[in-house]
């Protein structure tokens, strides 16, 4: 099907199940959008929102505005490189990030902003406040909510003032394993591209380690699952301090180590989750370039590599490929070719689910690849 005719089969879709959703139909969580795309429909609903009502884009006030940079300072710093340098990433298809806290405030934006555009004007200002009780369904709202990934074009937007976004979204997690924020890609009256949902989502896995690696620790352990040698970005980092304390992990060291978020006054042991003596892991950072493959309580193996802070950029390394001080980023094709790649291999080999996922051909998945139609 050809591309245009394929967009709006998409967008007429998309407007019956806001019929469904908005008449209060009970077929409407089988329309033509996500479950949790209907659910937030719903929320705005109950909440008295209107699809039709104008959208304000309020700022919160300069006092809260002041408290929330405070406490958003760590997330800041560590997403800045990695918002510079994907700025310049998606510069040529006209779309530009926006970083928010927890509750959804802007706390940074970085990219082609056409500031005489109100529409991008609205929403690409620091605190302004993009929740879902101020402006409705976003990408915004969407991944804080779910806490996963997402994509939202055009009407999938609860406010008809909002249709004309497009947007990709990815939570980012503290050390502590709490949702901190979200990173977005948002483009106005641009193409629909899906493929950035894996984009984001690797930048938001690359601020995660950054803030990671700058809290203070002594030790860092590189995870991986036995076959898969630790030093990519499919990686589990955790952090422990001289007595082997854990002092943070980024999400995916904890759903390999089943780790649930810190607690304050919780103090977890690197021998509370490796069952074998924790100082052998200091004495294999003396090794440097070492792996070793240690048991779990759970009867799980892991592979392992111990590193002192010292030799933290390399355990940094990885999440987006453009965030590396000191080297130049990718080329975008590049960068959509490795999102082809991961898509492919989360669909396990599967094309045809990895074309669906990103919304682009089968065609187009094995030329980016480089191989033969099978």
């Amino acid at each position: 099907m050809p591309l245009t005719a394929h967009h709006s089969d998409r967008l007429q879709r998309i407007e019956q199940a806001r019929d469904l959703v908005f008449q209060g139909r009970s077929e409407a969580q089988g329309s033509g959008v996500s479950p949790w795309i209907a659910q937030s429909w719903q929320r705005c609903l109950s909440m008295g929102l209107q699809p039709g009502q104008a959208v304000g884009f309020d700022a919160i006030s300069a006092q809260h505005m002041r408290r929330v940079q405070e406490a958003s300072r760590p997330l800041v710093q560590a997403a800045q490189p990695v918002l510079a340098e994907l700025a310049r990433a998606i510069a040529d298809i006209r779309y530009f990030a926006i970083l928010t806290n927890a509750d959804g405030i802007v706390v940074d934006v970085h990219g082609p902003v056409d500031r005489q555009d109100r529409r991008a004007e609205g929403i690409a200002r620091v605190g302004v406040d993009l929740s879902e009780k101020a402006v409705g369904t976003t990408a915004i709202s969407a991944a804080l909510n779910e806490l996963q990934p997402v994509w939202l074009h055009r009407g999938e937007h609860f406010f008809q003032d909002n249709s004309a976004y497009s947007c990709a979204g990815a939570p980012v997690f503290g050390p502590d394993g709490f949702c901190a924020g979200m990173l977005d890609l948002t483009g106005i009256e641009t193409t629909e591209r899906p493929a950035l949902k894996h984009l984001v989502r690797r930048s938001a896995r690359s601020i995660e380690n950054s803030w990671l690696l700058s809290t203070a620790h002594t030790l860092v352990l590189r995870l991986n699952w036995p076959g898969n040698q630790p030093g990519d970005d499919s990686d589990g980092l955790l952090t422990l301090d001289s007595d082997g304390h854990v002092m943070g992990a980024n999400p995916t060291a904890r759903q390999m180590l089943s780790l649930s978020p810190a607690t304050h006054g919780q103090t977890l042991h690197a021998s509370d989750v490796f069952a074998s003596p924790w100082e052998s892991l200091f004495d294999a950072a003396s090794r440097r370039g070492h792996t070793q493959e240690l048991p779990l309580w759970s009867g799980l193996r892991l592979q392992t590599q111990a590193l002192r802070p010292g030799n933290s950029a390399a355990a940094a390394q990885p999440a987006a490929p453009m965030h590396r001080t000191g080297v130049t980023p990718k080329p975008l094709k590049d960068v959509q070719t490795d999102m082809i790649r991961e898509a492919v291999n989360q669909a396990r080999g599967n094309v045809a689910e990895a074309a669906r996922a990103l919304g682009i051909s089968r065609a187009t998945v094995y030329r980016k690849l480089g191989v033969p139609k099978s």
